[in-house]
């Protein structure tokens, strides 16, 4: 029979870039194979599932600001899970409207 592994909430850092046009996030899943990483970036949010041996560590979080999901990188090291995600340009997708 399959043990159940426990879902535990890791512990996640936010914060800009000193250059203030990426959000930075860390997140610390130690002894997770980085083959077993799902993570799923939206513009808006984000949502991460990684299981080890004896637990999952999941989280589904809001943004603080819109981020081009495409264009975001993410590396792994020693437990580290560091995902840097540019801003979007909040009129990037605004209509111009004709005034009557």
């Amino acid at each position: 029979m399959k043990k159940e592994r426990i879902k535990v909430s890791p512990d996640v850092c936010t914060y800009n870039s000193e250059d203030n046009k990426t959000l930075i996030l860390e997140i610390s899943i130690p002894g997770v194979d980085k083959k077993d990483i799902d993570l799923r970036m939206l513009d808006d949010s984000f949502t991460l599932n990684a299981p080890r041996e004896d637990v999952e560590f999941t989280v589904a979080l809001s943004l603080c600001c819109p981020v081009r999901a495409a264009e975001t990188k993410a590396e792994y090291h020693n437990g580290l899970l560091r995902i840097e995600a540019p801003y979007k340009d909040f009129m990037e997708n605004a209509v111009q409207v004709k005034v009557a």
